[in-house]
């Protein structure tokens, strides 16, 4: 197992557990206990765990982790979410994108159709973004017109979030909208974990024509801190195959169209 892989194990298996024992863990994982020392360290100095004589507990941060942790989790599942998704823009759309691993794959995913260029001058596809991360994706393919909003950039996800984020979306129509969500409920609805992000979010859901929540199984049935909008708010959810098909019914129940790819 890769450090960075084992990393997020370590923040996954802390966040089910709240705390952890560096031989249990160690035994788990298959690794030595010096290596877990080292690796909750590295951990604790980023503000993600408390460390214990012994182990580590979670904070806060620990569910908000940087986009450089989350990168590298159930990358299969948000690569054919992200191919999906971009299958489903046509030439000349305006498309929003928040900020998230997953929405960051659907930009790469938008980078790559070169069926998409434009005509003359006019740019092939509009897309609107919060997200410092997807803006640089993207900015250097001459085929798409990149509009950032404004705002305060959160280091934890790239996002920018804020009174000038909030002005310019407000003067801005998106066709279809890619939400990436840390959690969503078939009840509650979708949720991010910092109520700022969240807040831009649900502008950015108000402003859409088409909202298509993306999320790998590991986010479905669950709620978090903030809420972005309510489950009749989104028209449409890609997710992966492996997802909970009990979650997928509720769903569909409630009137999302689900694709499971």
């Amino acid at each position: 197992m890769a450090r960075h892989e084992r990393l997020s194990t370590l923040l996954d298996l802390l966040g089910q557990r709240e705390k952890i024992d560096v031989e249990d863990v160690a035994e788990e994982l298959n690794v030595s206990a010096a290596t877990i020392r080292r690796d909750l360290d590295h951990l604790a100095e980023q503000q993600l765990l408390t460390r214990t004589r012994g182990g580590a507990v979670a904070n806060d941060l620990a569910y908000d982790l940087p986009l450089r942790y989350k990168t590298a989790r159930h990358v299969p599942e948000k690569q054919r979410i992200s191919v999906a998704a971009a299958a489903l823009v046509a030439q000349g759309m305006v498309v929003g994108l928040n900020g998230g691993t997953t929405t960051a794959g659907v930009a790469r995913s938008l980078a790559t159709r070169s069926d998409l260029a434009g005509r003359g001058d006019s740019p092939g596809l509009t897309v609107v973004t919060n997200a410092l991360n997807i803006a640089h994706e993207l900015a250097v393919r001459p085929h798409v017109k990149i509009v950032v909003t404004g705002g305060v950039a959160r280091p934890q996800s790239f996002e920018l979030s804020g009174p000038l984020a909030t002005r310019v979306l407000s003067e801005l129509t998106i066709d279809l909208l890619f939400l990436g969500v840390d959690a969503f409920d078939a009840e509650a609805g979708a949720f991010a974990h910092h109520e700022g992000e969240a807040s831009i979010n649900r502008l950015m859901v108000e402003r859409a024509e088409r909202v298509v929540a993306v999320a790998d199984g590991s986010k479905l049935g669950r709620r978090a801190f903030a809420r972005i909008c309510a489950t009749t708010q989104v028209h449409a959810l890609i997710t992966d195959s492996n997802a909970d098909p009990k979650v997928l019914r509720a769903f569909e129940a409630a009137g999302v169209e689900v694709q499971a790819v």
